[in-house]
């Protein structure tokens, strides 16, 4: 069955084809009706040209809507018109399934993401949202591409999880307890012993300390797959569902690290670039007249590297005026970290060194013990893009670190097993896939690159 995207570049005219699909939209003149054909494949359509003498042709056009799904026979034949090199004269016409027009809900005309997000089970054919979904395929194979390119380890991080590897405390409970009779131990707490792990289980909000064990027996591994925040975030920024992707790698170092992520982003956005050009020009059309110039900048430059410290003293020598105050051992607010990678250097930025207080226990502590050994790339637009770090591979200070953050040491004995058997410097990071892909396609809202977004009070579909 010829896909619409392959029949637009190398069909010949005299072919003989099948193809299937929906009808974006119709049009009927006098001997003909023309129809705009799309099956996902492309950002364009196949134009179908239906001779009003084909048998049935009357009681074809009742069904033959906006909506509506075809299979069509036919003959590709050179196109007159503008606009299409080749279009497909229909010998047989099926109409598979209806869709009537006074009740299908996307017709001719541009709907708010808004409006959208409420229609999560037919949004996917709009123009926009196909595009969106086309990146995101390519992207994740060029993530998958570049890890094995370069003998990394794909791992399937669990799911669940007892350990929070952020600290934050914001995680999903998972239970088969009844909550109408939930057990109680005697002092009034609930009784775990009774669920079905026998301890408190949780949805992850990372698989990098999974990754940090394969590592320690594969040296480079990565993680792709969902992850999940209990933050109650009703922003353009947050999902309770998302995906990351999380390289980790022994015997390497903050520097190798960030040689890693830069290397990483160039790759991302030459893959969108070369394999998804009718999409990208699309957002550069519609959506935002820099999506093109912004993913050559990152392919072209250099990421600026600076410390935190030194970020600070720009930020405070800077005649802007933010709206949340710059002082050091604050944690970098969005407008810090766009002031500094869209308007100071215009391109991508590289903090490293990070006080100590605001980081995870697992980072690096540096020799002044007043920093760690962590980086954060930021970018133009969509500041933070990657979090990483050095990780701590010294026992006894990853010990100290956990009693820090309040964190049970009986909960991370193989973490710290880790530290006692054939430790080694080792360092790893995260990228958040649908701010990468807010980056990539210029979307203003996190909600609208990912199919099915999970956000409080919101779970449809």
């Amino acid at each position: 069955m010829a896909r619409i995207r392959d029949i637009l570049q190398t069909g010949e005219p005299g072919q003989h084809l099948k193809v299937q699909g929906w009808v974006r939209t119709r049009r009927q003149v006098k001997e003909f009706t023309f129809v705009d054909l799309n099956d996902g494949s492309s950002m364009a359509g196949l134009q179908v040209v239906i001779k009003a003498d084909l048998e049935g042709y009357a009681n074809l056009l009742k069904d033959l809507t906006t909506g509506s799904a075809v299979e069509i026979d036919g003959q590709l034949v050179q196109s007159p018109g503008q606009g299409q090199r080749v279009e497909l004269q229909a010998d047989q016409v099926m109409v598979v399934g209806t869709a009537p027009a006074d009740s299908y809900p996307l017709q001719k005309k541009r709907h708010s993401f808004e409006f959208l997000r409420g229609l999560g089970h037919l949004r996917s054919r709009t123009n926009t949202l196909g595009a969106v979904f086309r990146v995101r395929n390519t992207c994740a194979q060029a993530i998958h591409q570049f890890f094995q390119d370069r003998g990394f380890l794909w791992i399937h991080a669990p799911i669940i999880t007892a350990s929070d590897c952020e600290g934050a405390g914001e995680m999903f409970t998972v239970t088969s307890l009844d909550l109408n009779h939930v057990p109680r131990t005697p002092n009034g707490t609930v009784d775990y012993s009774q669920d079905f792990f026998g301890k408190p289980a949780y949805l992850t909000v990372s698989g990098q300390l999974e990754a940090e064990i394969m590592a320690l027996t594969f040296r480079d591994v990565y993680t792709f797959g969902p992850t999940f925040r209990a933050e109650n975030s009703n922003t353009s920024r947050h999902l309770a569902e998302f995906w990351m992707v999380e390289p980790e790698m022994a015997f390497c170092d903050l520097a190798g690290n960030m040689d890693l992520a830069e290397e990483f982003l160039k790759y991302l956005f030459h893959a969108v670039l070369t394999q998804c050009p009718e999409d990208m020009d699309f957002f550069n059309q519609r959506l935002d007249n820099s999506v093109i110039s912004t993913a050559e900048n990152i392919i072209n430059h250099t990421f600026e590297r600076i410390t935190y410290t030194e970020a600070v003293a720009l930020l405070e020598k800077s005649d802007r005026r933010f709206e949340f105050p710059v002082a050091w051992g604050i944690d970098l607010q969005s407008e810090h970290e766009r002031y500094l990678a869209e308007d100071l250097f215009r391109r991508p930025v590289i903090v490293t060194d990070y006080p100590t207080g605001i980081k995870a226990f697992y980072m690096r502590l540096n020799a002044t013990g007043q920093t760690v050994a962590a980086m954060d790339v930021l970018a133009p637009k969509v500041g933070e893009i990657i979090g990483g770090s050095q990780r701590e591979e010294r026992l006894d200070i990853l010990e100290q670190r956990l009693q820090q953050a309040g964190l049970d040491l009986e909960t991370y004995w193989w973490y710290l097993d880790l530290r006692r058997f054939g430790s080694v410097p080792h360092a790893g990071f995260g990228l958040g896939f649908e701010r990468l892909m807010q980056f990539i396609t210029g979307m203003g809202n996190i909600r609208d690159v990912i199919p099915f977004p999970r956000t409080p009070d919101s779970i449809e579909f």
